[in-house]
């Protein structure tokens, strides 16, 4: 798809972005994704969470929202990919337009709204795909107008958790107005501790998913680490951290800066990364963390690795850079973890926190 990808490329920048977005999905539903990429390196095998990845980075939520190409994905090289937000409703989500380019910051503002299609049509999808190619996460969250949010997301796990490899319990977009207040513990505990029974109360005898909370990049750092705290003492299993952030840098140069929504890309990088070392170092690594955030060049993922993240994502980076992008972060992993005399990345795992 590289090749391809350079032809077409600048034609769907030049279009309006979820046009082109969904012009790229419908693409790859019709097979126009390529050769399958051989992203297997030796030094870059890791478990977390119970789980086998043959590489650590995956492609983060937002992309696939209705999990319409998560093996597509997977043959790019990704070492998991990651389907959603779902939520147990259908949903438009907010007005349009609400996808931005910020091309002179490679970055990327969106105030989407959780729009999806909901968890019937996705669990249709998730049902038929062949989960010996990759292991696919899912990404729940809550309706717009639900008045009950534990609900929402037991209903969503409940549906879902069966036909995942993992659950992200999204808690940090900040585009479903209240959805970031429930990071806090108070309302935290009741969610998370409901996840945990759900999770319990699964058939006996099947494959039950590990569970990670996802967090905001704008939480203060003791919040961050009572959040994560909490999760560990409820039975979660890892963390993602971060989110989109509203914050808007004074060195944004786009005049789609001031646009409202969240902001991922490049100048997401610092901040989310900080974040992760400070809750990686202030809990030991007591668990698990998915670092996501500006990951756009191997030294990306592996400056996110050597602050405390096991797993990396990626997506806004994709659209200046393209599909090539994955081979190419996985082929330089494969070298900076060589070149630091290191025989597997998990050693290099918080070695800067």
């Amino acid at each position: 798809m590289s090749g391809l990808y350079r032809l077409v490329g600048p034609v769907l920048r030049g279009l309006n972005p979820e046009t082109a977005h969904n012009l790229t999905l419908r693409a790859l539903e019709l097979g126009l994704g390529g050769k399958a990429a051989n992203v297997s390196r030796e030094s870059l095998h890791l478990s977390v969470a119970g789980l086998t990845f043959p590489n650590p980075v995956g492609l983060a939520a937002g992309f696939d929202k209705d999990a319409r190409v998560p093996g597509r994905m997977l043959m790019l090289g990704f070492g998991f990919v990651e389907v959603g937000s779902l939520t147990p409703k259908p949903q438009s989500g907010n007005p349009k337009p609400r996808i931005f380019r910020l091309v002179e910051d490679q970055a990327v503002i969106n105030r989407l709204g959780f729009n999806n299609g909901g968890m019937d049509a996705a669990a249709t999808r998730l049902a038929d795909r062949d989960r010996s190619k990759g292991l696919v996460g899912v990404n729940i969250g809550k309706n717009k107008t639900s008045t009950d949010a534990v609900e929402d997301y037991q209903l969503a796990f409940n549906k879902l958790a069966l036909l995942a490899d993992y659950v992200v319990v999204n808690v940090s977009s900040p585009n479903t107005p209240g959805l970031r207040d429930l990071q806090a513990v108070e309302s935290l505990r009741p969610l998370l501790t409901s996840l945990f029974q759900s999770r319990a109360n699964l058939q006996e005898g099947t494959s039950r998913p590990p569970i990670f909370l996802k967090l905001a990049p704008d939480l203060a750092v003791d919040d961050a680490l009572a959040a994560a705290h909490l999760a560990a003492e409820c039975g979660m299993d890892g963390l993602v951290i971060s989110n989109t952030t509203i914050d808007r840098p004074v060195t944004l140069k786009s005049p789609n800066r001031q646009e409202s929504g969240g902001l991922s890309g490049r100048p997401l990088f610092d901040k989310s990364t900080e974040l992760l070392r400070r809750v990686y170092r202030t809990s030991g690594g007591q668990l698990p963390i998915i670092g996501v955030g500006g990951v756009a060049s191997a030294q990306d993922a592996y400056e996110k690795i050597r602050a405390g993240a096991s797993l990396v994502q990626l997506y806004s980076a994709l659209i200046y850079q393209g599909p090539g992008l994955v081979g190419s972060i996985v082929d330089g992993l494969d070298k900076l973890v060589a070149q630091d005399g290191f025989v597997s990345v998990t050693e290099a795992i918080g070695i800067d926190a």
